[in-house]
């Protein structure tokens, strides 16, 4: 009845013709909460640059940046496939049709979330164009279907920070309950991501199926601590708690030099160090935008040194998520 009452209110006569949208891209787990907690960063991101037509039907025009890996079949990329779903949800695929573009500033297979940065932005763009019929957090199980088709698992850590900006928290799947946190106002991510592969499926065939229950009890702890810390503004009980005894000591193995860069991160007065979503990108949590910097440099030399090449970013928390640009 609600649906019906929504697609009656669209007016198709003032649907915009086009729209550009960019989403952010995400630091997944957060360190120490596997596939529940997550931020948005600033950059980088991607973007969907979307045009309506006549003809029914979802169509990808082209993709940038990609370097011809990404499928052009609308129902097998992640953004036409999400938009896809969208308009049958709504009952309105054959009212009208459109075409995208794709422009990927986000290395793919990063560990930044490069997939739910484009999906993010495409649900985003066609809900616009839409005039608004669905809340974000309606949007929210179209974004983790895209997920579970880049990647073969359906979750949340990604496209929800992307989607809702901020720090956020999956605290269940069934159903799907996504809470926002607080974000202090000094906190800062500086980004290094070494050009190795490290795809996404590998890293979680890694993680083990069951864990020592000392050990989950410590994660739990330090899951709870983090929180506290965000609401309290408490940099140091957010240091003492980002701290993963669960997944980064294998995921740490995939990535060359993870040890070193961590050493010399906390060094120069890293809040915490980890890696980011699957990696192999790492993230510094630090206090400060200009340890975050220095870190991100050093970082870098170091890799340069030993023949690996990288990219860094330095950004607060994107508490935004997506936007409309020109």
């Amino acid at each position: 009845m609600e649906l019906q009452k929504r697609k009656n209110q669209l007016d198709f006569s003032k649907i915009e013709n086009e729209i550009r949208v960019f989403a952010p891209a995400t630091v997944a787990n957060m360190i120490c909460g596997f596939d529940i907690l997550g931020f948005a960063v600033d950059a980088p991101g991607d973007e969907v640059a979307m045009y309506r037509t006549t003809e029914p039907g979802v169509r990808i025009r082209s993709i940038q940046g990609d370097d011809g890996r990404l499928p052009l079949d609308p129902d097998k990329n992640t953004v036409s496939a999400c938009v896809k779903m969208l308009l049958q949800h709504l009952g309105i695929e054959n009212e009208f049709g459109v075409e995208i573009e794709l422009i990927k500033h986000m290395p793919i297979g990063s560990g930044l979330g490069s997939s739910s940065a484009s999906t993010v932005a495409g649900l985003f763009a066609i809900n616009n164009l839409l005039g608004n019929p669905l809340s974000k957090e309606e949007l929210l199980p179209f974004c983790v279907e895209g997920e579970r088709l880049a990647c073969g698992h359906g979750h949340a850590d990604n496209v929800a920070p992307a989607l809702f900006g901020g720090i956020t928290l999956i605290r269940g799947y069934e159903p799907l309950d996504v809470i926002k946190l607080p974000v202090p106002n000094d906190l800062y991510a500086g980004v290094v991501f070494p050009k190795v592969d490290v795809p996404t499926r590998d890293a979680r065939q890694l993680i083990k199926g069951k864990v020592a229950l000392k050990d989950a009890v410590t994660q739990w702890g330090n899951i709870a601590g983090l929180i506290a810390g965000l609401y309290e503004s408490d940099y140091d009980l957010i240091s003492r708690s980002m701290k993963d005894v669960l997944i980064e000591p294998t995921r740490a193995i995939l990535i060359p030099e993870f040890y070193e860069m961590k050493q010399m991160a906390m060094d120069l007065g890293a809040l915490s160090f980890g890696i980011s979503g699957s990696g192999p990108s790492v993230v510094a949590i630090t206090k400060d935008e200009s340890i975050a910097k220095q870190i991100t440099e050093k970082i870098s030399a170091h890799l340069t040194a030993k023949e690996i090449e990288s990219l860094h970013y330095v950004s607060a928390v994107n508490t935004v998520g997506p936007k409309i640009i020109n």
